[in-house]
């Protein structure tokens, strides 16, 4: 059962409209990094997890993206209500689907459920839910820069904030299961190439070398065809 607070997690106060800028901010209504697809994400998520503190903390965070997703819209409608006039809102998308939030993002496409990335495992699906949070905060990122109105950067500044607070949730869950840097999962085990590194990216000078191709985590391979059994 949900119940909706008429009131939003953080105060959004748009002082000065600018339809364009809310047209960006479709972007996190209705596209890929939105806030929708996070919530929806999290809460299927939820039904798959058989630890229950996990679940309840996929749920609380889905809820809260709920709560972000009426921000964004918030703002969207502030940047967008009382400039219908005006030339800057004729060259936005609003001009032919009308003012507030839609399902689309910045450029016109309509959300859709392959947006979603979930896959029944949990130490899959936390991984999947860092790299959306990732996405989420770039694209806060790169609002705030553009962003002139000081209210709606306010917001955006809380959101991006809440990405990372949501990553660091979801890192801490994956270590409760001592799977956080762990890429061992699952029922199958991985053959005995597991830790080679191939170096197939050559062009005749020194490669470079790091943790990710270098003893004692992989065995450094240069020709694969070596290696056929």
């Amino acid at each position: 059962m949900f119940f909706h607070k008429k009131e939003t997690i953080h105060v959004v106060d748009v002082k000065e409209a600018n339809p364009r800028f809310a047209q960006l901010l479709l972007e996190q209504f209705g596209g890929a990094t939105g806030e929708l697809s996070a919530a929806l994400q999290y809460w299927v998520q939820s039904f798959h997890v058989e630890n229950a503190g996990i679940r309840d903390m996929l749920q609380d965070i889905a809820i809260e993206e709920f709560s972000h997703l009426e921000m964004v819209g918030k703002m969207i409608e502030a940047h967008t209500k009382s400039v219908d006039q005006t030339e800057a809102f004729k060259s936005t998308l609003f001009a032919v689907r009308g003012k507030g939030p839609h399902f689309l993002d910045s450029q016109g496409n309509a959300w859709t459920a392959s947006y979603l990335n979930e896959g029944g495992d949990v130490v899959r699906d936390l991984r999947a839910n860092i790299a959306a949070e990732a996405g989420a905060r770039q694209t806060y990122e790169e609002l705030i820069k553009l962003a002139t109105d000081e209210g709606t950067k306010n917001t955006l500044v809380h959101l991006l904030t809440r990405e990372i607070s949501h990553t660091q949730m979801f890192m801490n869950a994956l270590n409760s299961l001592g799977k956080l840097t762990d890429p061992l999962f699952g029922n199958v085990q991985p053959d005995s190439t597991v830790d080679i590194y191939y170096n197939l990216s050559t062009n005749g000078i020194e490669d470079e070398r790091g943790p990710w191709n270098s003893e004692p985590n992989f065995r450094y391979i240069a020709d694969p065809l070596s290696q056929r059994s």
